[in-house]
C-alpha cells in the first residue's frame, strides 16, 4: 500500500511538473544589478528581465537581445531614481519585489492572488501563474513605451516615450488610445486636439477600440464590442521568418513599428517597417520653446533659435531658447520704438493661437505695427493676407513651405543678436554629450546628490497607499512634499502671491529654479482651514483639464497643511481687468471667457460625478504664460453624487457673485456657478466690477442692471466706451451674460449651451429682465 502512494505521488508530481512552461522562475530566485544571475531568460534566449545599466546606477525592466545591443521594451520604476548596485530582486511571498540599499520593499510583479511560479515568455511577456497554472500577471497590461508582438493598447491605454535612447525614464510624448476610438499622438502634458500631431483619424461616437500589434507585424484597430478590424496601419508585404516585431513611440515624437530578424547563424538586422510621421518637424514639441525646426533631406532636423534669442543654458535638453534682451516700459501705451527693430523671417510658420487676428494690414504694416505694439514679440503674415500678433514663448514653429508665410520678430537695437544661424542641437545629441561629461567627471556626482533625493521622495506616496494615514489616498496619485522641502523651495515662504481666507499663496521652484510652482499655506489649520485643505485635495487632486489649475502635490506634516500647484506667470485675471494701465485686449478677454466656459462646462457635466466649484470670481482665474485662462481655488467646492443634481449647504463664495437661491436656503445647483460665471462674463467686457460706488452716473453703478438696460436700449457701445469691438459679438456676449443672471435658476442655461452660443454654434434667445420683481 506504502508504495501504491509513494507511485500516485510521483505520478501526480510528475503532472504538476509537466504543466509547467520551460524557464520556470521558482519562489526564492532572485537577481542582483552585478552578481550572478543579473537577468532571467525566455526559453529562445531573444528576452531578458532583470537589471540593466542607465547613468550611474541601473534599471529594472525586460529587454531584446540582438547581437551585441540590447533594446529596452519594458521598464518599471521608470521614473523613480536609478537603483543602486546592492539592490535585489526577489520572488517571495508570492510576488516580486524590489529590495533596495535602505531595505525599503517595492512591489515589481504582484497579484491579489500568490504566485507559484514566473515566467519570461518568447513574446516579451513577462508573468506569474498560480497553483492552477493560471496566469494571474503580466508585464503585457502595464506598457510604457513600446509594445510587442501579440500585445495590445486598449482603449484608455497609452504608451509614453523614453527621454532619450539610453534614458528610458519618460520623455517629452504620448500616444494615447482614447476611448473615442482614435489613437492619437501628443506632446506628453497636453491632451487638446490643438496638440495633437497625429492620429489614426478614426472618428465614432460610443466606439472603443484597442491598438493590436500581432506576431506577424500586422498592426491594427479593433474594435472591442464586436472584434471587427477598423483599420490596419501597416501590413508587412512579405513574411519574415524568425522575426520579432515591435512598435515603439521614440523619443524623438514618432510612432515606429521595427522587425527584428534572427537567422541560423545568430546574426541579426532591425528594419523600421513603417512610422507613423514622415517628417519629424511635424512632431509638436520636437524642439523647444522659441526654436523652430529646420527640415534635412539627408540628416535629423535641427532646431534652431528665433531671432533674438538664445539657447537656455540651465535647460540644454529640450532646446528652449530665451530672449537676449530685457524689455523696456512702454509709454503712453506705446513702445519705445528707437530701442527695437524689426527682424524679417521668411517660410516660418507655428500653431500658438495669437492674441490679435486681422486683414487690414500689408505685409510691411503687419512688421511695423508688431514693432510699436508693447504686447507684440511677434507677427506672422499668411498666405491668405492675415496679420497674427503673438507674445512670446512661441511653440511649434517650424520652416513653411517657400513664399506662404512672413515672420516679423522684434529684437533689441542694442543687444547682439544671437540670430538663426545659432543651431539648438536636436535633443538627443545634447543628452549624448551630457552623458559623455557626466561619465567624464563622475566625482561630481555628489553634486547631484540632492538631485536624487528630491526624485526619491516622489515614491513616498505610494507608502501611503498602503498606509491610507491621509485618508484621501483613495481618490488620485498626488506628490507628497515635505515641509522643509516646501519652506527650502519658497526661501522660507518669502515671495507671496496672494492672500486667500484660509492662506496664504507663495512662490515657488525645484530643481534649482527650473519648475516654479505655487505653494499655499494654510493658515487656520482648525476646522475651516483642514476643511479647505481637504476639499481642494478631493476635488481637484481627481481633475484634469487645459483650463483648471493643475495641484501638484501636499504636505500634510502635524498641524501643517500645504498645497503645490502649478505656477501661473500672468497671474489672475482680477488684475488684468481691474489694474492694468490700458484695457486688455478684446480677443484675448473673449478667449478668457471661453477659457471659463470651457473649466466650469468640464467640472458641471464631464467629471464622473458634478463639482460645484461655489466661488467663480475673477481673483479665482489665473493666467499661464500663454494666457490661458484656469480656473482655481477648490476650497468651497460641493461634490455631489454621481446621480445628484441638487444639494443643501450653508452659503459658501464672494459677496457681488453669489446667486439669489443662497440667500433663501434653497437647495444649491450647478446652476450658483452659472450666475457666478454671468457676472464675471459682464465684467470681463467692461473691464469694470459688478459694483463701482464711484460711477458717474445712478445708473452705472451695478453693472448687472446697467448691463440689461444698454440691452434693452441697443446702447450697448456705452458698455466699452471708445473701444473698437465686434458689434454682433458685444451683443452676443452681453446677452449670454443676462441669462446666466436669471434670478430663476431653471432659466440659467447649462454651461454646455453657454459654450455654444458664445461660439457661435446655437442661436442666442432674446432674455428676459433677470430680476422681475426689481
Amino acid at each position: 500500500m506504502a508504495l501504491y502512494f509513494l507511485l500516485v505521488l510521483c505520478i501526480f508530481g510528475s503532472a504538476r511538473a509537466q504543466s509547467k512552461p520551460p524557464n520556470t522562475i521558482g519562489l526564492g530566485s532572485s537577481l542582483h544589478p552585478t552578481g550572478q544571475p543579473t537577468a532571467w531568460y525566455s526559453a529562445s534566449g531573444h528576452f531578458a528581465f532583470g537589471f540593466y545599466p542607465q547613468g550611474s546606477g541601473y534599471k529594472v525592466g525586460i529587454w531584446l537581445v540582438w547581437g551585441s545591443i540590447n533594446t529596452v521594451v519594458w521598464t518599471v520604476f521608470r521614473d523613480d531614481p536609478e537603483i543602486s548596485v546592492d539592490s535585489t530582486l526577489e520572488f517571495i511571498d508570492g510576488i516580486l519585489v524590489l529590495k533596495e540599499s535602505n531595505s525599503a520593499y517595492k512591489t515589481v510583479a504582484g497579484s491579489s492572488e500568490s504566485a507559484l511560479y514566473a515566467n519570461l515568455l518568447d513574446n516579451g511577456n513577462f508573468v506569474l501563474y498560480n497553483q492552477d497554472h493560471k496566469i494571474i500577471y503580466e508585464s503585457f497590461h502595464f506598457p510604457t513605451d513600446t509594445i510587442l508582438g501579440g500585445q495590445n493598447l486598449p482603449s484608455g491605454g497609452k504608451l509614453v516615450s523614453s527621454f532619450s535612447s539610453t534614458n528610458h525614464s519618460s520623455g517629452r510624448f504620448r500616444l494615447m488610445m482614447q476611448v473615442d476610438g482614435n489613437l492619437v499622438a501628443y506632446p506628453r502634458n497636453l491632451n487638446q486636439p490643438v496638440d495633437a500631431y497625429w492620429a489614426s483619424q478614426i472618428y465614432c461616437t460610443g466606439c472603443r477600440n484597442h491598438l493590436l500589434l500581432n506576431s506577424t507585424g500586422i498592426l491594427l484597430l479593433i474594435n472591442d464590442t464586436d472584434s471587427s478590424v477598423i483599420r490596419q496601419l501597416y501590413t508587412p508585404l512579405m513574411q519574415k521568418e524568425r522575426a520579432i516585431y515591435r512598435a515603439t513611440l521614440d523619443y524623438d515624437g514618432n510612432f515606429r513599428l521595427y522587425s527584428h530578424e534572427f537567422n541560423s547563424n545568430s546574426n541579426s538586422k532591425m528594419v523600421v517597417e513603417w512610422e507613423a510621421i514622415d517628417d519629424l518637424c511635424l512632431v509638436k514639441g520636437f524642439c523647444g520653446l522659441n526654436s523652430y525646426c529646420l527640415r534635412s533631406d539627408h540628416n535629423a532636423p535641427s532646431c534652431m533659435c528665433l531671432p533674438g534669442s538664445y539657447l537656455r543654458e540651465n535647460d540644454p535638453s529640450f532646446g528652449d531658447c530665451q530672449r537676449n534682451f530685457t524689455r523696456g516700459r512702454c509709454i503712453n501705451g506705446k513702445e519705445d520704438t528707437s530701442i527695437y527693430k524689426i527682424t524679417t523671417t521668411a517660410n516660418l510658420t507655428w500653431e500658438d493661437p495669437p492674441y490679435f487676428v486681422t486683414s487690414f494690414l500689408g505685409k510691411e504694416d503687419c512688421g511695423k505695427s508688431c514693432l510699436e505694439d508693447c504686447d507684440c514679440d511677434a507677427s506672422l503674415f499668411d498666405e491668405i493676407g492675415q496679420c497674427m500678433k503673438h507674445k512670446l514663448p512661441l511653440r511649434y514653429v517650424k520652416g513653411a513651405h517657400e513664399g506662404f508665410h512672413t515672420a516679423f520678430f522684434k529684437v533689441s537695437n542694442l543687444a547682439v543678436e544671437n540670430p538663426t544661424t545659432d543651431s539648438v542641437n536636436p535633443p538627443w545629441v545634447v543628452i549624448l554629450v551630457l552623458s559623455i561629461s557626466f561619465i567624464m567627471y563622475s566625482g561630481t556626482a555628489l553634486a547631484f546628490s540632492g538631485f536624487y533625493v528630491f526624485q526619491f521622495r516622489t515614491i513616498n506616496y505610494r507608502k501611503l497607499l498602503q498606509t491610507g494615514t491621509t485618508g484621501l489616498t483613495k481618490d488620485f496619485i498626488l506628490r507628497t512634499c515635505s515641509y522643509w522641502e516646501l519652506k527650502r523651495a519658497t526661501d522660507g515662504f518669502k515671495e507671496e502671491l496672494g492672500k486667500g481666507a484660509f492662506g496664504v499663496v507663495y512662490k515657488g521652484s525645484f530643481d534649482k529654479g527650473r519648475n516654479l510652482v505655487a505653494v499655499k499655506r494654510l493658515e487656520k489649520v482648525v476646522e475651516e482651514g483642514e476643511r479647505e485643505f481637504r476639499a481642494e485635495m478631493r476635488v481637484i487632486g481627481r481633475t484634469r483639464h487645459r483650463n483648471l489649475v493643475r495641484l501638484l502635490g501636499y504636505c500634510a506634516e502635524g498641524s501643517k497643511r500645504v498645497l503645490v500647484y502649478e505656477y501661473m506667470s500672468n497671474g489672475c485675471v482680477a488684475n488684468l481687468l481691474f489694474r492694468a494701465a490700458t484695457r486688455p485686449d478684446w480677443n484675448l478677454r473673449v478667449n478668457i471667457a471661453l477659457d471659463v466656459a470651457r473649466g466650469m462646462l468640464y467640472l458641471h457635466e464631464e467629471c464622473e460625478a458634478p463639482i460645484i466649484h461655489c466661488d467663480i470670481k475673477p481673483q479665482n482665474i489665473l493666467l499661464d504664460e500663454f494666457l490661458t485662462a484656469k480656473i482655481s481655488d477648490f476650497g468651497l467646492a460641493k461634490l455631489l453624487m454621481p446621480d445628484q443634481t441638487k444639494t443643501f449647504t450653508g452659503v459658501r463664495g464672494t459677496r457681488g457673485y453669489l446667486a439669489p437661491e443662497w440667500q433663501t436656503n434653497s437647495p444649491i445647483s450647478v446652476k450658483v456657478d452659472v450666475y457666478s460665471y454671468g457676472i464675471v462674463l459682464l465684467e470681463i467686457i467692461c473691464c469694470r466690477r459688478n459694483i463701482e460706488v464711484t460711477a458717474t452716473k445712478i445708473e452705472e453703478i451695478q453693472l448687472s442692471k446697467w448691463a440689461y438696460s444698454c440691452l434693452v436700449e441697443n446702447e450697448i457701445d456705452k458698455l466699452v466706451g471708445s473701444e473698437e469691438v465686434d458689434k454682433k459679438t458685444l451683443e452676443g456676449m452681453i446677452s449670454v451674460a443676462i441669462w446666466c443672471i436669471q434670478d430663476e435658476p431653471a432659466l440659467r442655461p447649462p454651461m454646455k449651451k453657454v459654450l455654444q452660443m458664445l461660439q457661435g454654434i446655437i442661436d442666442i434667445p432674446i432674455p428676459p429682465c433677470p430680476s422681475p420683481s426689481s
